[in-house]
């Protein structure tokens, strides 16, 4: 086994285990929120509601910090909906998984982030550039577009692939000799 640059490579047979995915853009709340939804799309329905618990077991993400996250999303039941009591839990409706991942950002208050400067400058321009703002010009509008046309549905459709998941991945720690 062999380490490189954090990811853990298998010298045998070349093939790569695992590299940690670095955060890039979205608040941890908001990449918790991405995957709960997910989850849900996949899951849930009206007729079969997922517990705090599973989710936030599902997603690996705490279960207090789930909570918070679903209050805010449940919160006027536009996306994800919920019902208290012993047969209750959080659902999609088919409504909700028609929603693009740009109005789910846009309901988390992080659409700025993708629309605004990458470094989270306020004067960033064309008259005043930050040093990522020409690199960034050109694959935003891209971006932009693809989390519009990106649905929910889309991804929970996609996680029937075994290879595609929404939690973190962990493996053991290498023997070392």
């Amino acid at each position: 086994m062999y380490s490189y640059n954090k990811c853990q490579v298998d010298l045998r047979t070349k093939n790569q285990l695992i590299c940690p995915q670095r955060r890039f853009m979205f608040s941890k709340s908001t990449e918790y929120a991405l995957r709960a939804i997910i989850y849900l799309a996949q899951k849930s329905s009206p007729e079969q509601k997922i517990g705090i618990t599973e989710l936030a077991e599902a997603i690996d993400s705490p279960k207090s910090f789930t909570a918070k996250i679903l209050q805010k999303l449940t919160r006027d039941q536009v996306l994800i909906s919920s019902i208290t009591g012993p047969n209750g839990g959080f659902y999609l409706t088919d409504e909700a998984k028609k929603k693009s991942l740009l109005h789910v950002l846009d309901l988390l208050d992080e659409e700025e982030v993708i629309s605004g400067c990458i470094l989270g400058l306020h004067e960033c321009s064309e008259k005043n550039p930050c040093p990522m703002h020409v690199q960034y010009k050109k694959i935003k509008p891209l971006l932009i577009e693809m989390l519009d046309r990106k649905s929910i549905a889309e991804l929970a459709k996609e996680m029937k692939d075994p290879k595609v998941v929404i939690h973190n991945i962990r493996i053991k720690a290498a023997r070392k000799s």
